[in-house]
């Protein structure tokens, strides 16, 4: 058995039947021309059922040691397992809009994945007007994050449409496909990563064994809460209360849409800044707008936690490796360049403290940064002392066009988690000229989320008129 490591195992210890800890992915196809729906679809359950390996965990379980759940956690290998569960065909009822396709996946994501068997499922679902199908994967936050996630993806298709693919794209051969592709820059004799080795005891140490760089960090943290620092944001400080922050249900309500990312990439050259900050401002206009709406809008702006990648490259096997960092949204400004002004300024502060730590150093920031989140939610303080408002994702995906067998993948659209004290998540994921947004939401606590959509839109042809 591998012990599953802090960072890993808060999601696990976060879980609750109200607050399931999985991530998802949506994926959307096109039927290749000329082919028959049925067989093909019988051919995707049949790949994706395939008796090929799994790779490292998708093919165990979690277990208990000595200590039982007062104690460290553990992978250990599923010798019962049955693909016919974790892999279920569904076909939507007419007339198979995205509104039922949605509507599909809210439920779906409602439901605990269960802890006696691997912690992952795919449901390929038919019905689709447009001959289109689709994949919802779902997967427990424990064994992977975005990048790891798009990765999955990446290894499950092809830039080739003649390509023919019959392996899981939850198989080694998968795994080692992509790999082979990108180019494994870490020798394979190396020791296993620290991901997959440290336990508590050595977690615990690292946190009095790291460098003077962490100290800095701490001090910058220490000066902020003293209203000395430099635009950079930290928990508690300043965030304000809204319904976003509410004890939630298991009910949840998804939605999704796409964006050229060229109408971004004009608005972020434009104004000099990245193309994260305006999205950034992209949802910082639309939840004004939305929180308004509802008479709900704080005079402090709101606080977001923003996931950053810290693989180091040639990184392909850690399930997860972020960090964090807080974003100022800037939504008591009515003003459109105020909010993205004060966006960019966190961010930057944020990206140059990341900047000075190592790869280890900033996983044991991410822990301390995710701690606070953890603890409010266990608590119960979050909905009314929350540590900050929501939580904004971008993870890069693939730039080229991806098949499976022949069939393009036109749109992937991430589902992330929604907890107590944070009932609301947006994710982006960039593919083929595309951002791909998925919206996630407590559906009884967070009303008409569907309206975001339009909202987002609204604020990026404001910030394109500005520019």
């Amino acid at each position: 058995m591998d012990r599953i490591d802090l960072l890993d195992a808060g999601f696990l210890h976060l879980e609750t039947r109200e607050a399931p800890m999985h991530v998802a992915g949506l994926n959307l196809f096109e039927f290749p021309k000329g082919a028959n729906q049925r067989k093909f679809m019988a051919r995707l359950g049949e790949t994706y059922r395939s008796s090929t390996e799994l790779r490292k965990p998708f093919a165990h379980r979690v277990a208990q040691g000595m200590l039982g759940r007062f104690g460290p956690l553990y992978w250990e290998e599923d010798p019962d397992l049955d693909l016919d569960y974790h892999v279920q065909h569904a076909a939507l009822p007419k007339p198979g809009r995205y509104r039922e396709l949605f509507a599909l996946v809210s439920r779906l994501h409602s439901t605990l994945l269960d802890r006696s068997r691997p912690l992952w499922e795919a449901h390929l679902i038919e019905g689709l007007q447009n001959r289109q199908f689709a994949v919802y994967s779902k997967l427990h936050h424990a064994t992977i994050d975005g990048v790891a996630g798009v990765r999955i993806t990446e290894g499950g298709c092809s830039p080739d449409p003649d390509a023919e693919i019959n392996v899981s794209p939850l198989s080694i051969e998968a795994h080692e496909r992509y790999k082979a592709k990108h180019g494994k820059t870490r020798n394979a004799d190396l020791a296993p990563s620290e991901f997959e080795l440290k336990a508590m005891a050595e977690f615990f140490k690292a946190q009095f064994d790291t460098s003077a760089h962490f100290l800095g960090v701490i001090k910058s943290y220490a000066a902020t809460w003293l209203g000395l620092g430099d635009g950079l944001a930290v928990p508690w400080r300043h965030v304000p209360h809204t319904i976003i922050n509410t004890q939630v249900s298991s009910a949840r309500r998804f939605v999704a849409q796409s964006w050229s990312i060229d109408r971004v990439r004009a608005v972020s050259a434009a104004a000099d800044v990245t193309i994260n900050d305006v999205v950034l401002a992209m949802c910082s206009g639309a939840l004004r707008r939305y929180l308004d709406e509802l008479d709900e809008l704080p005079e402090h702006s709101l606080r977001a936690l923003v996931p950053v990648s810290v693989r180091e490259k040639g990184d392909f096997d850690s399930p997860l490796a972020i960090s964090y960092i807080i974003a100022d949204l800037g939504t008591r400004h009515a003003d459109p360049t105020d909010r993205l002004e004060a966006i960019v300024e966190s961010t930057r502060a944020g990206k140059e403290m990341l900047g000075e730590l190592t790869s280890r150093e900033a996983s044991l920031y991410a822990t301390l940064m995710q701690t606070p989140l953890f603890v409010a939610s266990m608590m119960g303080v979050a909905d009314w002392f929350p540590p900050v408002s929501t939580v904004i994702s971008n993870v890069p995906g693939p730039r080229e066009q991806l098949y499976w067998n022949g069939a393009p993948l036109i749109g992937s659209y991430p589902v992330s988690a929604v907890f107590h004290g944070f009932a609301l998540n947006i994710t982006f994921v960039s593919y083929h000229g595309n951002l791909d947004f998925g919206i996630i939401a407590c559906r009884q606590t967070v009303p008409r989320v569907q309206r975001l959509i339009d909202y987002l839109e609204q604020s990026l042809t404001e910030l394109e008129e500005i520019v």
